[in-house]
């Protein structure tokens, strides 16, 4: 296992002035391009526009301070808007800050417990499928401010918000709605043509300008919110039991939500630079951070793939890059954090829609659509649906209980118990080269896969035979065991014994004989009945009395 030990303190070992000049380049650039997507990503979330600000801020500064990546930028996220924005309207701000410290804490355990590599245990048809339900409900979301309605009432669900959408169409603003599609034409054109420049800045700067040059009649964010430049502030909430009981299934989304985020990230920031991330201290920073975000004003943050390949790309060798990167936005926020009212919301949803575009992985949803088998097809399209129509908490608990279900489906088709053939049963003139010799009083079985619950009855239902006076089980293909197995091969020890029929095992595994001396069935069967390999087993049948 690895040491916990934050990734800042090992790259300081051989820091050089040329990653230092790397480093400050990539955060200055990534402040950038985190500056409007941090404002953005509040506003969808359903608070105010510094507390976005604020979260890139603590957590991103937290998080390279202590992660366990060289290169990880931390951040306000897409994958939280809707769950941050639920929260908000259900249990308020202190509803918010409860559940995000307390996925903080759940994430500290879970690195200290190293369970960094536990997140391999969630099927990738699930975070597809809920990636690209969180998409669909950031773009619904984002459909009134995008043109201009007029909502009759402040929806919190997401299919509240479709329906308002369509109750509301007739209220559309054609002014907002150009400045929603020419802000998004830039987003797509700008990246063609000039890389090193974000498009989401120029986007809000010509939206901006136009607004306010040609007098549009279009909704800004300081004319829906007001703009405040002061520093983060220490604020602890008021804790009730009732309150902390009703956020803690938020307080586990949020937290599975972010080891899976950050943990990508890291893995695809290890395939960009040849290195290695140590997860479980990652686990721990993201825990920090979060608490640290919750208690001074931000909301949930994680790894930000899109920033942190920026970073890669800009130079980034170090956290000291993630750190630079929190102190520009802390100096943004205090010398130009009201110049953000000037921005048009129409400009936001539009920067929301290229974020939900590019989080969709919309190919990869069609390519396992096309090629995965029907099961995993459905846990994908199951994951997807619940995240729009209802959220991530029931999708990610549905999707994880179908999943494992059809997994003990195939593991119960897997295994299997099979008599073999027997020489006298051949028919003359066909090839018996492979099979063994067995006494005549004698029946051999194979068990084949992993002997768990769902597969267990299967050793019940070896057929027994009045001639037969020995039983041998071959369990060399067999894994793994749990208890409920054993119970029934307990059972079918008792039937041969009642029929007169001696049990014999041959070549059992080390974790299955772990199982039966624990249970102490290995005493009960008899220790002179377990054989190393089929030879020894057929040897003692033959001098087995008839």
């Amino acid at each position: 296992m690895k040491e916990l030990k934050p990734q800042l303190f090992l790259s300081m070992k051989e820091y050089s002035g040329k990653q230092l000049a790397g480093d400050l380049t990539a955060g200055v650039i990534v402040a950038i391009i985190a500056l409007p997507l941090s404002i953005a990503l509040a506003l969808a979330s359903g608070v105010t526009p510094e507390q976005g600000l604020y979260t890139a801020i603590i957590a991103g500064f937290i998080i390279s301070f202590f992660g366990g990546s060289k290169v990880q930028i931390a951040g306000p996220t897409a994958a939280f808007a809707s769950i941050v924005a639920g929260i908000v309207a259900r249990n308020g701000m202190d509803g918010l800050i409860i559940a995000t410290v307390l996925a903080g804490i759940i994430l500290v355990a879970m690195g200290l417990l190293h369970l960094g590599s536990m997140i391999k245990f969630i099927p990738f048809t699930i975070t597809t499928g809920f990636t690209a339900g969180i998409a669909v409900t950031i773009v619904i979301g984002q459909i009134k401010d995008f043109m201009g309605l007029a909502f009759e009432k402040a929806p919190v669900e997401t299919m509240e918000k479709l329906e308002q959408v369509i109750a509301c169409f007739g209220t559309l603003n054609v002014q907002a709605l150009a400045v929603g599609l020419i802000s998004l034409a830039i987003l797509i054109i700008w990246p063609r043509f000039f890389k090193k420049i974000p498009p989401s800045l120029i986007a809000v700067l010509v939206s901006a300008v136009l607004v306010k040059a040609a007098g549009l009649n279009v909704n800004t964010i300081g004319d829906l919110y007001t703009i405040s430049s002061s520093l983060p502030a220490f604020h602890l909430p008021e804790v009730s039991y009732e309150l902390v009981k009703t956020v803690l299934p938020d307080a586990f989304t949020i937290a599975i939500l972010a080891a899976i985020e950050s943990l990508l990230s890291c893995v695809v920031a290890d395939g960009m630079i040849g290195s290695r991330h140590n997860s479980n201290m990652e686990l721990v920073a993201q825990g920090l951070g979060n608490v640290g975000s919750a208690l001074f004003g931000g909301i949930p943050a994680t790894g930000a793939i899109a920033r942190t390949a920026a970073n890669i790309r800009n130079g980034g060798t170090s956290p000291v890059a993630g750190m630079v990167h929190a102190v520009v936005l802390l100096l943004t926020l205090l010398l130009l954090m009201p110049y953000a009212a000037l921005i048009p919301m129409p400009a936001i949803a539009a920067i929301l829609f290229m974020v939900a575009y590019n989080m969709s992985g919309w190919r990869t949803f069609a390519e396992i659509m096309k090629t995965s088998p029907k099961s995993d097809v459905t846990v994908l399209v199951l994951t997807f649906s619940l995240t729009v129509i209802f959220d991530l908490v029931v999708a990610i608990a549905v999707g994880l209980i179908l999943a494992s279900l059809l997994f003990l489906s195939r593991m119960a088709d897997v295994a299997d118990v099979q008599e073999w053939d027997y020489l006298d049963d051949y028919e003359e003139g066909k090839d018996n080269r492979n099979l063994k010799p067995v006494p005549s009083h004698t029946t051999v079985f194979e068990i084949t896969g992993p002997m768990f619950f769902a597969a267990a009855d299967k050793i019940l239902e070896v057929p027994f035979h009045e001639e037969k006076k020995v039983m041998i089980l071959r369990m060399r293909s067999v894994p793994a065991m749990d208890i409920t197995a054993l119970n029934s091969l307990r059972k079918l020890n008792s039937v041969c014994r009642e029929k007169g029929i001696r049990l014999m095992l041959s070549h059992v595994n080390e974790q299955p004989m772990r199982v039966m001396r624990k249970a102490g069935f290995c005493h009960e069967a008899g220790e002179e009945n377990f054989f190393g390999c089929i030879d020894e087993a057929l040897a003692e049948a033959e001098k087995t009395a008839v």
